[in-house]
């Protein structure tokens, strides 16, 4: 008879700020997501072609026009052709999708998206306030 294997533990990781702050190697995320970017990406140029949302998203062409049918779907984005392009025109005053961010509206989310970086001073966070 074969003994019956237990599965083993993950090994216990280390505490430390470096693990809590990073993520780890291979697993990169982000605060938003590819629809956010996508959105984002036809807000500064309505006219972009799906190839290069999705060489400034990080994903798959087939992926970019599946997000812009979502938006489409939910009406947060309209499509207009014009010749041989499409033009993209952004509902900005549609509120965000989850109900814990209801009330910020697109045009909010875009609007601090759009704004010029700001760089902390040191020993200070990132709205200048101290540590």
């Amino acid at each position: 008879m074969v003994p019956a294997s237990t599965p083993k533990a993950a090994p216990a990781r280390a505490a430390t700020s470096a693990t809590r702050t990073a993520a780890p190697a291979g697993t990169p995320w982000t605060f938003l997501t590819n629809h956010a970017h996508v959105l984002f990406c036809l807000a500064r140029d309505p006219e972009s072609r799906m190839r290069e949302v999705a060489a400034a998203v990080g994903v798959t062409e087939r992926a970019v026009q599946r997000i812009v049918a979502d938006l489409e779907d939910a009406g947060y984005l309209r499509r207009e052709r014009t010749g041989r392009r499409n033009h993209y025109e952004l509902q900005a005053a549609k509120p965000l999708r989850h109900a814990i961010e209801q009330h910020v509206l697109v045009s909010d989310l875009l609007t601090v998206l759009a704004a010029p970086r700001r760089r902390a001073k040191r020993g200070t966070t990132a709205r200048g306030k101290p540590k």
